[in-house]
């Protein structure tokens, strides 16, 4: 899932989309919750600094817990997490993490 993917028939103008990078990355980790930082930077588009201060961001916030296994990462989710803006400050993220972190497994179930 790219962050700079454009709706089909875009004649051009800004490149926008509607989740932020704090979205994707918390997407990104919620499909592969061992997923390298690296690697998380690469689907969304960002640096790996980048990454790795929008998930301080997310951990602080409380939507997502670090935890080291061996030489890596592994993330725990809260799904119960309020989204901050306050027009939507009253859904829980587990609603869009259930929209789109479809596991690899789900979406081959979907597809048959």
């Amino acid at each position: 899932m790219a962050s700079t993917a454009t709706a089909a028939g875009d004649s051009g103008g800004r490149n926008w989309t509607f989740l932020t990078n704090h979205g994707h990355v918390l997407l990104a980790i919620a499909r592969d919750p061992t997923a390298r930082l690296r690697d998380v930077a690469a689907e969304v588009g960002v640096t790996e600094r980048a990454a790795q201060a929008i998930v301080a961001d997310l951990e602080a916030g409380g939507y997502l817990q670090r935890t080291r296994v061996g030489r890596r990462n592994e993330y725990t989710l809260n799904p119960a997490g309020h989204f901050r803006h306050p027009a939507e400050a009253d859904r829980q993220v587990g609603d869009l993490l259930a929209l789109f972190a479809e596991t690899p497994a789900e979406e081959t179930a979907r597809r048959s």
